[in-house]
């Protein structure tokens, strides 16, 4: 290489350093404020996850203080005191029902018939309603609003059934209310108890329990 090759590589390789710290100059800013951009994007994630994570467990505790008091209308104050929106709200709408049973029916339709909650919420107000208020409503309509919740794979299809035995019975069809029993009998998800009490009111209705 002669020294007229190496002086010109020295001087493109100066010019080269000197477009590159332009450039930087120019456009740096962009590239620190994108970085920084992310870092605070993620700090802020964490931020919002954390404040979400110790509102629920501050809710939490609380649901569960206002549970453990000794009195009911003490019960039923410190949970109307709380503040929550959809599912966590529809929580607190079936713990209330469950305290005040002669007034919760309204807040339990509430629930049934919000359908922009998930189905485990409205299926299991419909069925707290339907054991609350059962016998005001003819048999026949606590039949429809069983129906959908004793399909096979819901969550709450045995007491589903049972509730459905109990007004086919109301109804005076024994034949039906035997049906259901001997079908919540077979099913795997129904607890000793419920199976138990299936078998005994199929021998009340002159019936023989068929385990399958």
């Amino acid at each position: 290489m002669t020294q007229s090759d190496s002086f010109i590589e020295e001087v493109t390789e100066e010019v080269r350093r000197d477009r590159l710290f332009a450039f930087m100059r120019r456009y740096g800013w962009i590239a620190i404020a994108l970085v920084v951009l992310v870092v605070a994007g993620t700090s802020y994630r964490e931020w919002t996850r954390a404040r979400d994570q110790a509102r629920a467990e501050a809710l939490g505790d609380a649901i569960y203080a206002a549970l453990e008091k000794p009195d009911r209308d003490a019960r039923i104050d410190a949970l109307t005191a709380l503040s929550a929106e959809g599912e966590t709200a529809a929580l607190l709408s079936l713990l209330k029902a469950g305290e005040m049973p002669a007034s919760g029916a309204a807040a339990l339709r509430s629930v049934a018939e919000d359908e922009t909650l998930p189905v485990r919420y409205t299926q299991l107000a419909a069925l707290k309603l339907v054991m609350i208020e059962g016998r005001t409503f003819k048999p026949e309509e606590r039949l429809a609003m069983l129906a959908p919740l004793a399909e096979p794979g819901r969550p709450y299809r045995p007491l589903a059934l049972e509730q459905m035995a109990l007004a086919e019975i109301d109804a005076g069809n024994g034949d039906k209310a035997i049906e259901y029993l001997q079908s919540l009998i077979q099913d795997a998800e129904a607890s000793p108890g419920l199976r138990q009490r299936a078998a005994q009111l199929i021998v009340a209705l002159g019936g023989e329990p068929d385990a399958g």
